[in-house]
Parts: structure tokens; C-alpha cells; sequence
């Protein structure tokens, strides 16, 4: 207990710290990339190590603690652009080669999180390649609900997942379930 506690403290200030810090005006132009590196950062850190000591149950209840503290103070999910799905897909990819088995689920929680700071729900997608000769290799998507369509913000390409069969769907919360129906797009995402 001891260990967790000096483990996520001085990433729980930072990150506390990082999202204390506004990055619109001039001044912050020149920091907004190095800004939104050290907060994926954090979370793919805090993800991590989260996965390693504790749950994926412990991870998922952390990402909601989050969404809802936007929610009693916002009332209302905030809808995403693709320039915030950009801005998150970029800092978590560049943020992942830093740490050391950062597989696509831990990318995919974070980025869920760093979505859920910024009041936007998301839905964690685990599937397998629908092919059976490629054997059980399951991967997680990161997929948010930009207006009517699901767009997908990590994890591949709309290519990629059209050969994948989703297994479950991982939401913040009941409001944040994506379609199943429907396959997601990457194409909202590319400048």
C-alpha cells in the first residue's frame, strides 16, 4: 500500500498540476505541445502502472471518477472535435514509446482519460481479428462519438478494424457507449 502511495504521488501532482495550468492565451501558444505531452505522459504512466499493481477494474473506476467529476461540475458531456481527438490520439502515441509496455489497451485507457478531463466520453473497444487462422490476438480501440458518427482515436485504421470482431465494449459510463452497428472512421481525424 505503502509502495502505490510513493509510486502515484508524484505523478498525481503533476498531472494535478498540468491540469491546473490553462493553455489557450499567447503565452501558452509556444507550450501547448510540451503541455499536452507531459499530461499524456502522466496518464499513460498512471495507466500503466495502474494496470501492473492493481486492476483493470481499478483503471476503468479511475477514468469514470474523472468523467464524473466533469459532470457534477459541467452537467453535460462536452462534444469532441476532431481537434481534440487529434490532440489526444498525437500526445498518447508520442507518450507511449517513453513507456515501457505501453500496449495498445494501456494507450487506449489513457487516451479514455485524458478524453474524460476534458469532459468527452469515449468507449474502450476490445476485439479479435475475425479471421481464425490469425490466432487470439486481441487489441483495444479508442472510440469517441463526434456527432453522429463513432470516430476512432487510437488504435488503427477504419481498414484495421473492418477485419476485427469487437468482443466488449469498456464506457465511462452508460451515456458513452458507442454504436456497435456501425463501423468506426479514422477519416475525422486526418487533417
Amino acid at each position: 500500500m505503502l509502495r502505490r502511495f510513493w509510486l502515484t504521488l508524484p505523478a498525481v501532482a503533476w498531472s494535478r498540476w498540468c491540469s491546473a495550468v490553462p493553455m489557450s492565451g499567447p503565452p501558452f501558444r509556444r507550450l501547448r505541445k510540451p503541455l499536452l505531452l507531459a499530461r499524456a505522459l502522466v496518464a499513460v504512466l498512471r495507466v500503466r502502472v495502474g494496470l501492473w499493481l492493481r486492476s483493470g477494474a481499478a483503471v476503468r473506476a479511475d477514468i469514470a471518477r474523472h468523467h464524473s467529476r466533469h459532470h457534477s461540475r459541467h452537467r453535460a458531456s462536452v462534444a469532441p472535435t476532431p481537434g481534440a481527438l487529434r490532440e489526444v490520439a498525437w500526445s498518447v502515441r508520442a507518450a507511449a514509446r517513453l513507456v515501457p509496455g505501453a500496449t495498445c489497451l494501456t494507450q487506449a485507457h489513457a487516451g479514455q482519460l485524458l478524453l474524460a478531463r476534458r469532459g468527452m466520453g469515449s468507449v474502450v473497444r476490445l476485439s479479435v481479428p475475425a479471421d481464425a487462422t490469425a490466432g487470439f490476438r486481441p487489441h483495444a480501440w479508442l472510440i469517441a462519438q463526434a456527432g453522429p458518427d463513432a470516430v476512432i482515436v487510437l488504435g488503427g485504421t477504419a481498414a484495421d478494424y473492418a477485419v476485427h470482431q469487437p468482443l466488449v465494449d469498456l464506457a465511462q459510463d452508460r451515456s458513452a457507449r458507442a454504436p456497435r452497428d456501425s463501423a468506426p472512421s479514422a477519416a475525422a481525424l486526418r487533417r
